[in-house]
C-alpha cells in the first residue's frame, strides 16, 4: 500500500440496500432502487474533531468520533429507508397512508424505548446480576471476566438469530460489499466489481473489531475500578456497579478508538492480529459475499467519498 492510502483512509456502513462511505472531505451514499438505478447523496464532512483542537485530543477524539458517527449513521440509515419506501407496492403505500402522522412517530419512539431497554437488559443488565447470583461479586477480576463472556454470547447470538431474516442478510452483503471495495482501494487494486470479487469482506478495521476492543478494556478498568471501590467503601451492589460503570463508557470508548488507529498501522504485527481476530471472526456473520450489483454501489458511494471520477456510470441521480 503506499503511503498517500495509508494517510487517506475510507470507511462506511451498509444501508438498506446500499452503502454510505467517508472520506476525507465528503460523504456519499449510494443506494440500489428497485428500478436498477442508483440514487446518490453527496455532503460536504469535516470531523468536529478536525475543526476543535481539544476535541482532537487522543483519546477524547474517540468517544467525539463514536457519537459523530452514531448520527451519521442513523441520519443515513434514514435516507436509505425514505428511498426503500417509494419502492413499496401499492398496498404497502395505503397501508402506510392511513397511519397519522402522530401514530408514526408515537410508533417509532415505542420501538427506540423497546430496542434500549432490550439493549440495555442483555448487554448491561443480565450479565452483571448472572454474575452476582454465581457469588462473583467478591472476585472483582473473574465477576467482570464472566460478565463480558455473557456479554459476548449475547451479542453473538443476537447478531446471529438477526442475521437469519432476509433484509438483514441483505444489508449483511452489502457490507461485505464495502469492505471488498475499501480492501481494493488500499491494494492499489482495479476497481471495478470483476476485479473486487476476489478481496476478502473481512477487514480488520470494522467496527466488530472496535467492539470486541471496548469489551476487553472494559474488563481490564472495571476489575481496577471495582477493587478499587471495595478497598475504599464496600463490594456495591449490582446497579450500583452498573452505574459507575456507565460513566466511564467514554474514556474506554476512547483507548478503544487509539488502539484500532494503532493496529490498522500495524496489522501484520502478531499481537495486533491476535486482538482482530475476535473480530473478524464475527464478521463472518455480520458480512456475507455481495453481488456484483451490491459491489457497484459500493464502488460508486467510495468513489464519490474519494472525489473521484463516476462518469463511466450510468443510470445515476443525485439527490439535494
Amino acid at each position: 500500500m503506499s503511503e498517500n492510502k495509508q494517510e487517506i483512509q475510507i470507511g462506511g456502513q451498509a444501508v438498506i440496500e446500499g452503502v454510505m462511505m467517508r472520506g476525507p472531505g465528503r460523504l456519499a451514499t449510494a443506494v440500489r432502487r428497485k428500478d436498477k438505478t442508483i440514487e446518490l447523496k453527496i455532503e460536504q464532512f469535516e470531523s468536529v474533531t478536525k475543526r476543535n483542537r481539544w476535541l482532537g485530543a487522543p483519546v477524547l477524539r474517540g468517544f467525539v468520533t463514536l457519537l459523530e458517527m452514531l448520527i451519521i449513521g442513523i441520519r443515513t440509515l434514514n435516507f436509505s429507508a425514505s428511498r426503500a419506501e417509494l419502492d413499496w407496492t401499492a398496498e404497502e403505500q395505503q397501508n402506510s397512508s392511513r397511519k397519522s402522522e402522530n401514530r408514526k412517530k408515537a410508533e417509532e419512539i415505542l420501538s427506540f424505548i423497546l430496542a434500549f431497554g432490550l439493549a440495555f437488559l442483555l448487554f448491561a443488565f443480565l450479565p452483571y446480576q448472572i454474575a452476582a447470583w454465581l457469588k462473583l461479586a467478591k472476585e472483582n477480576l473473574f465477576f467482570n471476566l464472566f460478565a463480558g463472556l455473557i456479554r459476548i454470547i449475547f451479542f453473538v447470538v443476537y447478531v446471529w438469530l438477526i442475521g437469519r431474516m432476509k433484509d438483514v442478510k441483505r444489508l449483511f452483503q452489502y457490507h461485505g460489499a464495502e469492505h471488498k471495495s475499501v480492501f481494493a482501494y488500499e491494494q492499489d487494486a482495479k476497481l471495478d466489481p470483476v476485479t473486487i470479487r476476489s478481496f476478502s469482506t473481512f477487514h480488520p478495521r470494522c467496527g466488530t473489531s472496535y467492539i470486541f476492543f471496548v469489551l476487553l478494556i472494559s474488563i481490564l478498568l472495571f476489575s481496577l475500578i471495582d477493587t478499587i471501590v471495595a478497598a475504599i467503601w464496600t463490594i456495591p451492589p449490582v446497579m450500583i456497579r452498573l452505574a459507575y460503570h456507565l460513566l466511564f463508557l467514554p474514556l474506554i470508548s476512547g483507548i478503544s478508538y487509539e488502539i484500532l488507529r494503532l493496529s490498522s498501522r500495524n496489522i501484520s504485527h502478531p499481537l495486533v492480529q491476535l486482538m482482530t481476530a475476535p473480530g473478524l471472526a464475527l464478521q463472518r456473520i455480520t458480512t456475507q459475499p455481495p453481488d456484483d450489483e451490491q459491489v457497484e454501489v459500493a464502488l460508486i458511494a467510495m468513489k464519490c467519498a474519494l472525489e473521484m471520477d463516476i462518469s463511466d456510470y450510468h443510470g445515476i441521480r443525485i439527490i439535494e
